[in-house]
């Protein structure tokens, strides 16, 4: 309730609306996701107060994820890679001149879920609270070694090259003097870089201006066709065909979500093989041709695993998505840690963010039904224009950090980086979280064998180190299992 008086201020329902109205403005736009315009909002966290700003990013982040859909639908191209299956059959349906439809079951899906999802994270989140209380410095190392291990092997198309981009992340964490011993670490001479690389920088260089430059390298003149689309509505056959699919979805997308590296993609490529095996009749004939189950629990499940993944970033800080290690960088400009400690010290933050997210998931209802057509307007908008302004709103939000013209040197310099890796297959999640993780878990690495008295096995003597560790090494050991097991097959 303490939440929702939070969330209900004037000003706090103006910075929902804002937030709700940017996400799905940035997720109808192609290769702009949400986090990367979280990670542009970023410089304001030095202005506006962190409540307000906490629930403009969460009504971008499911913002983002109902505006995704809709250029899955109507162009076949995904702005999250988590939209990639409703694509499958959400642009057939669209070209069978169905696109109201499959606008409308993925906005209805996206309420049901995030509103049931949402109301689950409540549920638990202070149950996880508990539990996370009685960790100490092994166990919060051991869960920052599963959380790299675990996103540098979901989110990257390769176990090496998601670790090598975490090594990328870590590097630059190192970047300033070092806490214990007080010397400087990787600072080249430089004296603005005694106090390390803002996260503010590194993320908008990597993610902003990364995915611009990468965008804006594969170009092609010529507008997108766009298929036509009337208002979105669902007729009584749409609507008894959505509603399962819709629940099981949910049922899928939270869990997943809520897991260290389970992210969206998962369970949304699970609720699509579902909803075919459970197909029948009509709907068995339209898979491949624009059946609407397969838009209706997929989209489901994407928003469902966005809940679930401020699970472990509020109550261990422990972020599962790269949206999730942009809120975690926003959460430390504030001078704020997410975990345990953040509930009993700011209850009004965290429950009003919570409480924002019912709200949110109800104004974006109102917006996407009847604004369907509009915002597939905006995807007329000539992308010279749309990425150089993406360039020029990138640098002026980190000049206005401390009008330093190294700062900006850098986030240029980390803008290539960003194309770089995105151009040779390097994911740039894992390195963003390595980036934020990585002091911290230095830090108790450090606490753990000082404790220890420089005895390394002090970091498997917990029950829980030892077996987040085991964890983190099976997620890195499985997928190589996999392709050593499946070699000989494809020989044979």
């Amino acid at each position: 309730m303490e939440g929702f008086a939070t969330a209900l201020t004037p000003v706090n329902l103006l910075y929902a609306l804002v937030g709700v109205t940017l996400g799905t403005l940035v997720g109808v736009l192609p290769g702009i996701g949400p986090a990367m315009t979280v990670a542009l909002l970023l410089p304001i966290t030095f202005t506006v107060p962190p409540a307000s700003a906490f629930i403009m990013f969460a009504g971008i982040y499911y913002g983002g994820m109902y505006g995704g859909s809709t250029t899955s639908i109507l162009l076949n191209t995904p702005g999250e890679s988590s939209s990639m299956i409703t694509a499958l059959e959400g642009n057939k349906m669209a070209k069978r001149g169905r696109a109201a439809q499959a606008l409308a079951t993925a906005a209805i899906g996206s309420f049901v879920a995030g509103t049931i999802a949402t109301g689950l994270l409540v549920v638990a989140a202070p149950l996880v609270v508990d539990f996370a209380i009685s960790f100490g410095p092994e166990d919060y190392f051991a869960l920052a070694v599963l959380a790299f291990t675990a996103v540098s092997s979901v989110l990257s198309r390769s176990v090496v090259r998601g670790l090598a981009s975490l090594g990328i992340g870590l590097v630059i964490g190192l970047v300033g003097i070092d806490q214990q011993t007080g010397q400087a670490r990787l600072t080249l001479g430089v004296p603005q870089l005694l106090d390390g690389i803002d996260v503010v920088i590194v993320a908008v260089g990597l993610f902003a201006l990364g995915e611009v430059l990468y965008v804006a390298s594969r170009l092609r003149h010529g507008e997108p066709e766009v298929v036509p689309v009337g208002r979105a509505f669902l007729g009584r056959s749409d609507w008894s065909r959505s509603w399962r699919p819709w629940l099981r979805g949910t049922a899928l997308g939270f869990p997943f979500g809520a897991l260290p590296g389970g992210g969206a993609e998962i369970p949304t490529f699970l609720s699509y093989s579902i909803e075919k095996r459970l197909a029948r009749g009509v709907a068995r004939e339209e898979y491949g041709k624009g059946a609407i189950e397969g838009v209706a629990g997929p989209e489901a499940a994407n928003n469902a695993s966005a809940a679930g993944t401020l699970v472990p970033l509020l109550t261990l800080g422990l972020p599962t998505s790269a949206t999730a290690a942009i809120l975690l960088a926003a959460f430390q400009q504030y001078g704020l840690q997410p975990g345990p400690q953040l509930f009993d010290h700011n209850p009004a933050l965290v429950w009003g963010m919570v409480a924002s997210l019912f709200i949110g998931n109800t104004m974006l209802l109102v917006l996407n039904l009847p604004l369907a057509p509009l915002w597939a307007r905006v995807l007329h908008v000539p992308r010279p224009y749309l990425y150089a302004g993406i360039v020029l709103f990138a640098a002026l939000g980190v000049y206005a950090l401390n009008s330093s013209w190294v700062e900006l040197v850098i986030l240029y310099i980390l803008g290539m980086l960003g194309f770089a890796m995105r151009r040779f297959g390097l994911p740039v999640a894992p390195a963003v979280i390595g980036m934020i993780l990585g002091p911290m878990a230095e830090i108790q690495l450090r606490r753990a064998l000082a404790i220890g008295a420089g005895d390394v096995t002090v970091l498997v003597r917990s029950p829980i180190a030892a077996v987040l560790l085991v964890v983190a090494l099976l997620v890195l050991a499985v997928p190589l299992v996999r392709k050593l097991v499946a070699r000989p097959s494809h020989a044979g």
